[in-house]
This record gives structure tokens, C-alpha cells and sequence, in this order.
């Protein structure tokens, strides 16, 4: 063993003693440590999972989506939302494909309420009509069989993609591809099941849905009968930075094909969902930090009990100190031991809270629903602030206690 190592067993050693001296300040100088220590972990934890959380929704969202709703959101001075007005066609469909180049990837989409029918199980659910290429806008993958084809767009095919609820609704955990499922009394093939996604940011359920092509939506399920407008037109841009001149782009040429005067409304609105994620990530990132600066209070709190344990301590053993510096210590070697017992209150309080935090991360997990892993980063620096906190809060008693006259200190009672 070096000679640094068997100086350092022996401070460690003989710091543990001293402080075993007075058992019940000790422990509660570590218990302030700890919940310093575990408070800040816990809640930094917290605000990266929320931080992950929103990203990911971030990310389900759509790529670099631009989704233009059919109807203005203020009409006449009514809010009518989306679907207010049949504004949308095919053929605005086109000119964004043909006059557009900052958008790659087009979807028209017709959507509305139906109900399905397998065996002796029925669901009631939300139907998209789409094309492939809204699998890539949503990022969202086919997890068993496959997407319908352009040709079943052309065709109108009677084929349908089932979201995980919709599937486990009606089939259990069957395998549905191949299987035939009735809509509004005809008979759809079920081609493949989407990935689950879960709930979205406003806690609706993702996977509540079927898919099928646009074409089959408007001729079946609307009927042959309903004009061929879209609800909504999807695209996805080439970049982040192009989502906003996108948008200006789209808004201008919808606007001249619409005939829309200058300075009335848009008979159209194009909604900018990322905006309310990316805001919330911001939020959660701003949270994290203020609360993380509210728990390094609980440790400062902490540092000041150490502080207090240790004043006590030379209060105490004024003599003791005496002793030691009458018999050939050095103020360095007095120095170096109540720095010691400080740091090893301030140690032990730090591996504590670090327990606790891992102990109230799975608590809280099960308890939110959240994968609230702690990093081995967060867990480093608990523990490095912990030893800052100790060497802060011993220096000043050490060098107290390193100050005082021999002579004088043997004579304290």
C-alpha cells in the first residue's frame, strides 16, 4: 500500500471515530447531506425525463411537418376551427407538388367516424384516408404486414392498416393481417398494423385509429355522392429551417388560388404543432433548472449542519487539541484531521443520498409512468458537490481549530 493510501485509510479511520463520538449529531448532520444530495439528483432526474418526454413527442410529431387544415380558424369573426369550410382539393394538392420545392412528401387526407366490425366484436373508432406517404410525414412504422401501395390509391382498394387499440379491440393479440373487417357494411382486408404510439401531448390516444387511402375514403365511406374535398393536405419539409418559408410559400399560393382578397381571411389554416412541443421542451429545461437551483438549497442547508457539527466539535475538544499540539502536532496535521471528519460526514450523506435517489427515482417511475432514469453524470456530480460542500463547511472550524494556542487550549475546561 502507498504511502498516500495508508494516510488516507488512517485519516478515514480516525475521522470515523471521532465522529462516532457523538453518534446523534452526526447523524443528523449526514440525514441533511443526505437529503440535500438526493433532492437535487431526484430533481434533476425529473426535469431530464420530462425534457426526454416532450422530445420524443417532439419527434412522433411528424418530419418537419407542415399541416395545412381545411377552414380558417376565424371566419367572419367566428372560430370555426378545422373543417369549418370544403376549401381543400386535389387540386391544391397538385399545385403545392408542382410550385412548392421546400415541401418533399404530400399526403391529402379525409378523415371522419366509423365503425368497425370482426367476428362477434365491433369498435367504434377515428378513420384517416391517406396516402403512403403519410407513414413517412408521421414517422410511424408498419409492425406487422405492410402499408397499402399508390396503386391501392388509384384503385380505391378496400384496404385498411389497424392502430394497435383498434386491433387489440377487435382481434386480441391475433395476428389481424389477412383477416376482413366491416365498415359500414362492406368488407375491408386488413393489410397490416401500425407501431404503437401511445398517448399524445393533449393525452389522446395515438393508436385509436384506422388508415386507408384517400381515395377509398371518399368513395366508400363518405360516398360517391360527397364533392372530393380534403380535410387536411400533410407535407413534410426538406429541413427545420424550411418548415416557416414553407408555410409563407404555401399560404401564398393557396391564397391566390382561392381568390382571397387582400386583407380577408384565409379559408385555410396551416397549424404549427411543433411550436407548442418545442415551447413545452424549453419549459421543461427551464423547470428542471429552477427546481434543481430550489434543491441545492436542501444541500446548502446541509453544509450548514456540517458547518455547525463541526464548530460544536472544536468547541468540545479544545483540549484534546491541545494536547495534540503539545506533543509535536502540527496546525497542518490538526487541520488536515477536522477537514477529514468533514469530508467523511459529507461522503457518507453523499453515497446515502445517492442511494435515496435511485430508491425514490424507481418510486417516482412507477408513480408518473415515466422511465425516470438517472444518469451516471447526475450521480458524479451529487457526489462532487457533496465533497465541495464538506471541504467548504470544514475548512473554517479545521482552521480554527489549527489556530489555537497550545497553552491556552490545555487550559480550557
Amino acid at each position: 500500500m502507498s504511502g498516500l493510501a495508508l494516510f488516507s485509510n488512517l485519516l478515514f479511520r480516525e475521522s470515523t471515530r471521532a465522529l462516532l463520538r457523538n453518534k446523534v449529531r452526526s447523524s443528523l448532520s449526514v440525514l441533511g447531506v443526505t437529503i440535500g444530495v438526493a433532492s437535487v439528483v431526484l430533481v434533476v432526474g425529473v426535469g431530464q425525463a420530462a425534457s426526454a418526454r416532450a422530445m420524443a413527442q417532439l419527434q412522433a410529431l411528424g418530419d418537419n411537418l407542415v399541416w395545412i387544415e381545411s377552414g380558417s380558424r376565424t371566419v367572419g369573426g367566428v372560430r370555426t376551427g378545422s373543417h369549418g369550410t370544403q376549401s381543400l382539393t386535389i387540386g391544391d394538392l397538385e399545385a403545392l407538388r408542382r410550385e412548392v420545392k421546400l415541401l418533399r412528401l404530400f399526403s391529402p387526407q379525409v378523415d371522419g367516424t366509423v365503425t368497425l366490425i370482426a367476428s362477434n366484436r365491433n369498435w367504434t373508432t377515428r378513420f384517416r384516408g391517406e396516402t403512403p406517404e403519410y407513414l413517412a410525414i408521421k414517422r410511424w412504422n408498419v409492425v406487422l404486414g405492410a402499408s397499402f401501395s399508390g396503386e391501392d390509391v388509384e384503385q380505391a382498394a378496400s384496404k385498411v392498416l389497424l392502430g394497435q387499440t383498434v386491433r387489440e379491440q377487435l382481434f386480441g393479440e391475433a395476428n389481424p393481417v389477412g383477416q376482413v373487417v366491416r365498415m359500414q357494411k362492406m368488407a375491408f382486408e386488413v393489410v397490416g398494423v401500425l407501431e404503437a404510439k401511445g398517448s399524445n401531448a393533449d393525452g389522446r390516444d395515438q393508436d385509436d385509429w384506422v388508415l386507408l387511402p384517400y381515395t377509398t375514403a371518399q368513395s366508400k365511406l363518405r360516398g360517391k355522392s360527397v364533392m372530393p374535398w380534403l380535410d387536411d393536405i400533410l407535407c413534410s419539409a426538406i429541413s427545420p429551417e424550411s418548415v416557416q418559408p414553407a408555410i409563407d410559400h404555401v399560404t401564398a399560393l393557396l391564397r391566390e388560388r382561392h381568390h382571397i382578397a387582400p386583407g380577408a381571411d384565409d379559408d385555410f389554416n396551416i397549424r404549427r404543432p411543433d411550436e407548442v412541443l418545442k415551447a413545452q421542451v424549453e419549459a421543461a429545461r427551464t423547470l428542471s433548472l429552477l427546481l434543481a437551483s430550489i434543491a441545492t438549497v436542501a444541500l446548502l442547508v446541509g453544509g450548514i449542519g456540517v458547518l455547525n457539527v463541526m464548530l460544536a466539535s472544536v468547541a468540545q475538544r479544545t483540549r484534546e487539541i491541545g494536547v495534540r499540539l503539545s506533543v509535536g502536532a502540527t496546525p497542518g496535521d490538526v487541520l488536515v484531521q477536522f477537514l477529514g471528519e468533514a469530508l467523511v460526514l459529507c461522503l457518507v450523506g453523499g453515497l446515502a443520498g445517492v442511494l435515496a435517489s435511485l430508491a425514490g427515482a424507481w418510486g417516482l417511475g412507477r408513480f408518473l409512468g415515466w422511465e425516470l432514469g438517472l444518469s451516471a453524470s447526475a450521480l458524479g456530480v451529487a457526489l462532487a458537490s457533496s465533497v465541495s460542500v464538506g471541504l467548504a463547511a470544514g475548512l473554517y472550524p479545521a482552521a480554527r481549530a489549527a489556530r489555537l494556542d497550545p497553552i491556552e487550549a490545555l487550559r480550557h475546561e
